[in-house]
């Protein structure tokens, strides 16, 4: 049959169906909005924005991440694309000069997930290959030792079964197909999950465990869930980020909590965001800013649930701005907003979920530092 390509979410499906309008190809647009010192919007200037506007007129963009000062992206056609801060090549663009609209990394197309951190990038291929560029002081571009920044993209090794990647703060984790889970870069706290304070500069195996279904960096520390919904974190937890229910670091993944019903988990600056598999929304960690949404700014060592309501879908952290959607296709924001970045049309913090207009067409939503990307099929 015919395919297409993008995301629709589950309301979007059974609209159409009942319209009789099914199949129709989705249009998946980029969203972005908050700080844009350095152009890191992809709108082609250095405007702060408070609410979401749109990146070019183009309307295939599949997936998209937030690093600290520059963004990363890929289309519906496979080819990779970056933008913002460029001081140590993260762009990927074979030089440092940075950009304020989206530019194509090299011809290729077959890119399939990407991931921004502190001024370093990686991503991955459909064919399972691993790619890397930008900063190296800490090895955490994994492309052993010796290596210095890289302005365009370089093979990690020669394996072809990498499924899943995250940049933390001058460090990576990663999944492979097999449910392998690996790290490389800084460890001065323990968040290459090692059992141990050393850093490496190519990837490590993280046990021998070969059940590790989803994964996040905060800055310092890890997340993870199994495939038996169990959720485990390591790293530092000077704020409670671990959620172990104590403010004690870990070099290894130890499990919060007895519970089997995790599902997502996403990392920010010192805290954390869940759903269940229940749809309902955790958080703990750090919540200086309100970025836990419980009302409150008091840091949570243990999760806790964000209200009642369980219909959340996925998760995206910040600095201290969090986001959410909901599995109606709702976008939704709380936390700190001194630049916009909670996309509400104004720079008044919140400190519970507060819906960003009324669309129910939200895919996909990633912050960066202070500001936010997200994709809308309409």
């Amino acid at each position: 049959g015919v395919q297409y390509s993008g995301i629709w979410t589950m309301q979007q499906v059974n609209a159409a169906i009942a319209a009789g309008t099914w199949p129709v190809p989705p249009s998946p647009k980029l969203f972005s909005w908050g700080n844009n010192n350095i152009g890191m919007l992809g709108l082609g200037n250095t405007t702060y924005y408070s609410s979401p506007k749109q990146v070019g007129s183009v309307n295939n963009w599949s997936k998209v991440d937030g690093g600290d000062s520059h963004s990363l992206a890929v289309k519906t056609d496979g080819t990779l694309w970056a933008w913002g801060y460029n001081a140590t090549g993260q762009l990927g663009l074979g030089n440092t000069t940075d950009y304020s609209s989206p530019k194509q990394i090299g011809a290729l197309t077959g890119w399939s997930t990407v991931s921004a951190g502190n001024s370093f990038s990686l991503a991955i291929k459909t064919d399972g290959t691993l790619w890397a560029w930008g900063r190296n002081t800490a090895g955490q571009l994994g492309l052993g030792a010796g290596s210095g920044n890289k302005s365009s993209p370089n093979q990690v090794g020669a394996l072809t079964n990498w499924l899943n990647i995250s940049c933390g703060h001058y460090f990576a984790l990663a999944i492979k197909t097999d449910g392998t889970m690996w790290s490389w870069g800084s460890n001065a706290s323990g968040q290459l999950g090692l059992g141990n304070l050393t850093a490496y500069s190519s990837p490590k195996q993280i046990g021998a465990l070969t059940s590790w279904l989803n994964i996040a960096s905060a800055s310092a520390g890890g997340f993870a869930t199994k495939t038996d919904g169990t959720f485990w974190s390591w790293g530092d937890n000077f704020y409670g980020t671990l959620g172990t229910g104590n403010t004690t670091s870990r070099s290894s993944p130890v499990q919060v909590g007895a519970l089997t019903n995790w599902l997502k988990v996403s990392g920010g600056k010192y805290y954390g965001l869940s759903v269940k598999t229940d749809s309902s929304l955790w958080s703990w960690g750090r919540n200086d800013a309100g970025q836990l949404g419980d009302n409150t700014f008091v840091n949570r060592s243990s999760p806790i649930q964000v209200g009642s309501l369980t219909v959340w879908s996925s998760t995206a952290c910040g600095n201290n701005s969090s986001m959410a959607i909901t599995t109606s296709g709702t976008l939704w924001s709380w936390g700190n907003n001194n630049q916009g970045q909670l996309g509400l049309g104004d720079t008044a913090s919140r400190y519970v979920p507060t819906q960003i207009g009324t669309l129910t067409s939200w895919t996909s939503v990633n912050n960066g530092n202070d500001f936010s990307l997200a994709i809308s099929t309409s």
